[in-house]
């Protein structure tokens, strides 16, 4: 049978119900009127537009059918009708005319277990879930325990499905629903998740507002704080920012950079101090004004001091030290650091860290060491964006802010260790820091002014020349070969022995050992060109001889046979490692 279709946007009955309903929307009066005209049936639809439906698609295909009892127009056009529901009906071949709709209409048959046990479980079960809803969906429980008590399951179904505001997918799907049973178990499922959901959210809710209450009540602190510094004449915070702007004027920064910071400084002035901007504009400001960037060592360069130093700290590698020399020579006569970037490259211990710190120590400078082995993040040299969340300098300029001066010694050590990946190319950074013609205009991301780096003494270090063509262009190679015994023998009279004293507490005098027991020492239990795993075993030595002493530094001649009773557990370590075996951990 064809019937009439009253499509709604907020409502959906289930059958066996007196609805009242009250229409504005001249298209709807009309269609109550010509349905009860016709003394025919008239199906309540929900729709999936917002506005009129306009076209079939936009109502649902399921309905609830239902006699009209009453029809009232009131004097202003609209209409006040009363509906009895009787079946729920699937709807076919719907038409619209004239903005009134018409569809055949099939029962769909609802089992009645609203009676039974477990029908009536599930009901109080979903009462019961409510009850986490109330709070936030803002609806009394006791009108429902009023219709749990007074009225049918379908009175209690759209109850909750109105009370949770249940979107209306969900709510066709339980008016489709052929028992009460698995209507209630559809509505159980959905009010669980809802509870769930708000659950949640008065946590977070919870949260936010409480780290509303504490920001607020300390802002509210700070300008009482600020207030009453005022009435005071001592007012800090205005001081540091006043402090800032004077420390920018008087800074020897160039033009660019005091710009900058003043514009900078503008911008921290404007906002709060209790704002994340501004505390991060303040860092910024602090990391600009602790930058050198007129602050150098001036200290004389001296040729003969500077072989003095080198000869004081390393035996032998004349050839090397020579090459240093010439170097130094180039710097005193030409004022500055021209020439190619000098990169010592030999075995692990021969002194090529040890080396560089000569070097500073020859001409008065500050000294630092930068470790590449495994950087493979080009904002290692350049620094981040002070955008980003724990933004900070790059290596270079954080090496020069520890310094404190402009030209120091940089160590960039083990340069054939660095890396590559999604992160960037180090090595094209490092490209432009090693280049004389770039690196006056550095620019560090953070910063974002540029630097002059070529007042900067680099030296770089490396194992091997496993190193990208471009990289070994901005460099001068000069290999150390590795230690002779001889050699070995007077570095360990020189500098080991009294080490290893140092880092055991022993008394030097207490430490007899001739150079034929060195020579042993250095044959049967050393297998490198440097001379650091000398340095171990001597070490080696003296702190077998303090557990031997229970402590105490005695008096000791390290004879060959002294030596191996002492380390004779080392020394088949060394003989499996000569032959090519190795010592599994």
């Amino acid at each position: 049978m064809r019937n009439y279709i009253l499509p709604f946007r907020d409502l959906i009955v289930h059958p066996g119900l007196t609805v009242p309903v009250y229409i504005d929307n001249p298209a709807s009066v009309a269609c109550i009127e010509a349905a009860a005209a016709a003394n025919q049936k008239l199906v309540i639809t929900p729709q999936h537009s917002w506005s009129y439906p306009a076209s079939p698609e936009d109502v649902y295909d399921v309905g609830t059918l239902g006699d009209i009892a009453q029809v009232l127009r009131l004097p202003d056009g609209t209409l006040h009708a009363i509906i009895r529901t009787t079946d729920v009906v699937k709807l076919d071949n719907t038409q619209v005319e004239n903005s009134i709709f018409t569809a055949e209409t099939t029962p769909i048959e609802i089992l009645d277990d609203s009676e039974s046990e477990q029908t009536i479980a599930l009901r109080d079960k979903v009462a019961e879930n409510m009850q986490a809803l109330s709070a936030s969906r803002k609806f009394k429980l006791e009108k429902m325990r009023a219709i749990i008590q007074n009225y049918p399951m379908a009175a209690f179904v759209d109850s909750v499905i109105q009370s949770a505001d249940i979107d209306t997918d969900d709510a066709v799907r339980i008016l489709r629903t052929q028992s009460w049973r698995e209507k209630l178990m559809l509505l159980l499922e959905k009010i669980n998740l809802m509870a769930e959901t708000a659950k949640i959210e008065n946590s977070i809710n919870r949260r936010i507002q409480q780290q509303m209450e504490n920001g607020r009540r300390e802002a509210i602190l700070q300008e009482k704080m600020r207030a009453i510094q005022r009435e005071m004449g001592d007012d800090s915070d205005e001081a540091d920012t006043e402090n800032l702007r004077k420390r920018i004027e008087r800074s020897a920064m160039p033009r660019d950079a005091r710009d900058k910071a003043m514009s900078e400084w503008k911008r921290m002035r404007s906002m709060s101090p209790m704002s994340n901007e501004g505390g991060l504009l303040k860092t910024y400001i602090e990391e600009v004004l602790a930058m050198p960037w007129e602050k150098s060592d001036v200290a004389p360069i001296d040729l003969k001091t500077a072989r003095a130093v080198l000869d004081s700290q390393h035996s032998g590698m004349q050839a090397v030290k020579e090459r240093i020399l010439e170097h130094i020579a180039v710097m005193k006569k030409t004022g500055g650091n021209q020439g190619s970037i000098l990169c010592f490259v030999g075995a692990p211990g021969v002194g090529k860290t040890s080396l560089c710190k000569s070097i500073a120590d020859a001409l008065g400078r500050k000294y630092q060491r930068i470790s590449l082995g495994g950087i493979s993040d080009e904002a290692h040299f350049r620094g981040h964006r002070k955008t980003y969340i724990g933004a900070q300098t790059g290596r270079i300029m954080d090496a020069l802010k520890r310094c404190k001066a402009n030209n120091p010694v940089i160590v960039l050590d083990e340069i054939d260790k660095m890396g590559r990946d999604w992160r960037g190319d180090p090595e094209s950074a490092l490209l432009e820091i090693l280049d004389p013609e770039q690196n006056k205009s550095f620019r560090d991301h953070y910063l974002e002014v540029d630097f002059d780096l070529s007042n900067v003494l680099f030296i770089a270090t490396a194992n091997s020349l496993n190193m990208s063509n471009a990289l070994k262009d901005r460099m001068e190679i000069i290999e150390i070969p590795g230690y002779s015994e001889d050699e070995k023998v007077q570095i360990a009279r020189e500098h080991l022995i009294a080490r290893a004293a140092r880092d055991t507490g022993w008394n030097t005098d207490n430490i007899i050992i001739d150079d034929k027991a060195l020579r042993h020492l250095i044959r049967n239990y050393t297998s490198e060109d440097g001379v650091r795993e000398l340095q171990r075993e001597l070490t080696a030595l003296l702190r077998r001889t303090l557990l031997e002493h229970d402590g105490e530094d005695v008096k000791t001649e390290f004879t060959p046979q002294k030596i191996d009773e002492l380390l004779s557990a080392r020394k088949s370590a060394v003989l499996a490692k000569r032959i090519g075996f190795g010592v599994r951990a």
